[in-house]
C-alpha cells in the first residue's frame, strides 16, 4: 500500500503484513480523487465508477419507507430474513432455472461481502485462486487479504477477453481452491455464452477439487444477441461446488443500499454465516425489505434501462474508435475497455509524457478533468475503462474533452 495513503514508515510498520501486501481499490481511488477536485471547484466528469445514474425505482423506495414505518429496524437473522431468502429463491427459479432451498441462500451487506465471506471461510495460506484478467480490481486483493495467492490469467482481445478451456486447464494445480468467473465482465463487458460455460465445465469435471464463484452482478445488462447464462444453469452437475453470487446494486440502481446475495452448497453457506456472525452480522434491515420489493416487483423497467445503456454504449464506442482509442463493442455491463497504446510515447499539450495507461488516465483527469480507470488496475496495461452509466449529455461532454486531449497529444 502506498505510503501516501498510510502517512509514514512508522504507520506502515504498525500494520499487518497482509494489509501491507494489499493495494487500495483503484476504481475507488480514482473516483475519490475526482470528487476531491470537484469539491475544490473543478468541473470534473467522473466516468470511473460503476454506478448507474438512474434513481432507485419508486416501488422499492416505498417498500423501504413502509419497512421503516412499521418498525423493521431491529437485528435480523445473520444471513437474511426468510421473506428475502424466499424472494431470492423465486428469482433464481424465474431467471436462472436454479433451485436453492433457504439454507442454501446467503444475504450480506453488498456483493463484496458475499465474495469475502466465501473466501475467508475457505482459503488457507498456499491456496490458489484462478482469476481471468482483465478482472475487477478487488478479486486479487480479497484473496491476498485471506492469505492465499491470486493466480491472474491474461486473456486476449482476440478471444473477446474470455477465459478458454485451454487457459483454464493450464492454470489449475493441486493448490487451486477457486475459479472466479465474472460475466458480464467488469471491466470488459464480455459475456460468457452457454457454449463458453460448457467448455469450462468440461475442464472442471476433471478437477473436482476446484470450487467456482460466479459473479453475476451484471446479469440484467446484456445487449443485442448476447444472452446471459450462469454456470450451474448449463452444468447442473457442478452445483455442489459453485457459489452463484448476485446483488441489487447494478440492475436495480441500489449501489448505496449495500445488499448482495448468493446461492450455494449448504456447507459453504453455513460457513459464510459463521463469518458474518463474527464480523458484520446482518445486512441493513430496511435494505432487505426494499430488496424483497425489487425482486418480487415488476421487472419491465429493466428492458427500458437496457435500451438506454445500449444507446450510450454505441455512442461511446463510435467516438472512441474514431479518436483512435480502439475498443470492441461490449456485449454487457456498462463499461467500455479501450486500448490507448497508440498514445504511448506522446506528449500532452501541458507537457506530460505518456509512458503508460496510468499516465494517460492521470493526465486526462488533471488536464482535461475526465476521470477514467487505467487498465493496469484490472491487470491489463495499455487499456482504460470508461463507464457509460451517465446521461448522454454528460457523456458527450466527456468525450469532447477526451477527443481534444488526444488530438492535442504530439
Amino acid at each position: 500500500m502506498p505510503l501516501d495513503v498510510l502517512g509514514t514508515d512508522m504507520d506502515k510498520n504498525r500494520l499487518s503484513d497482509v494489509i501491507n501486501s494489499v493495494q487500495p481499490s483503484a476504481t475507488i481511488g480514482m473516483s475519490q480523487k475526482a470528487r476531491a477536485m470537484l469539491a475544490a471547484g473543478k468541473d470534473v466528469i467522473i466516468l470511473s465508477q460503476g454506478e448507474p445514474d438512474f434513481e432507485t425505482p419508486e416501488h422499492i423506495k416505498t417498500a423501504a419507507v413502509e419497512a421503516l414505518a412499521s418498525g423493521k429496524t431491529r437485528y435480523t437473522a445473520v444471513d437474511g430474513v426468510p421473506e428475502l431468502k424466499q424472494a431470492i429463491q423465486q428469482k433464481f427459479r424465474r431467471d436462472n432455472n436454479l433451485d436453492y432451498n433457504l439454507a442454501e441462500i446467503s444475504v450480506a451487506p453488498g456483493g463484496k461481502a458475499i465474495l469475502f465471506n466465501a473466501f475467508i471461510a475457505t482459503l488457507n495460506p498456499g491456496d490458489e485462486v484462478i482469476i481471468p484478467a482483465p478482472c475487477w480490481v478487488s478479486y486479487p486483493e480479497m484473496v491476498r487479504l485471506c492469505g492465499a495467492k491470486p493466480v491472474v490469467i491474461r486473456t486476449s482481445a482476440d478471444t473477446g477477453f474470455k477465459l478458454t478451456g485451454k487457459l483454464l486447464e493450464q492454470a489449475i494445480t493441486p493448490k487451486t481452491k477457486w475459479l472466479v468467473l465474472n460475466s458480464p465482465s467488469n471491466p470488459t463487458g464480455s459475456v460468457l455464452s452457454s457454449d463458453d460455460l460448457r467448455a469450462l465445465a468440461d475442464i472442471l469435471r476433471r478437477h473436482q477439487n476446484v470450487l467456482v464463484l460466479t459473479d453475476d452482478i451484471y446479469e440484467h445488462l446484456t445487449y443485442g444477441q448476447a444472452n446471459f447464462a450462469t454456470l450451474v444453469e448449463v452444468a447442473p452437475d457442478l452445483k455442489d461446488r459453485v457459489l452463484t453470487m448476485n446483488g441489487m446494486s447494478k440492475a436495480y440502481a441500489m449501489t448505496g443500499w449495500r445488499l448482495g446475495y448468493a446461492g450455494g452448497p449448504k456447507w459453504l453457506i453455513a460457513a459464510m454465516r459463521k463469518v458474518m456472525g463474527q464480523s458484520t452480522s446482518n445486512a441493513n434491515s430496511i435494505a432487505q425489505y426494499a430488496a424483497i420489493a425489487a425482486l418480487n416487483g415488476d421487472q419491465k423497467f429493466l428492458k427500458d434501462w437496457r435500451g438506454v445503456f445500449q444507446r450510450r454504449r454505441d455512442l461511446v464506442c463510435e467516438i472512441l474508435n474514431a479518436i483512435g482509442l480502439s475498443c470492441a463493442v461490449p456485449d454487457g455491463a456498462f463499461y467500455v475497455f479501450a486500448n490507448c497504446e497508440k498514445f504511448m510515447g506522446k506528449t500532452t499539450s501541458q507537457g506530460t509524457v505518456l509512458t503508460s495507461d496510468v499516465d494517460f488516465a492521470m493526465a486526462l483527469l488533471e488536464e482535461s478533468l475526465v476521470a477514467i480507470v487505467p487498465g493496469s488496475a484490472f491487470h491489463a496495461p495499455g487499456y482504460f475503462r470508461l463507464s457509460y452509466a451517465e446521461s448522454e449529455p454528460v457523456l458527450n461532454s466527456a468525450l469532447a474533452r477526451l477527443q481534444k486531449f488526444c488530438e492535442d497529444c504530439t
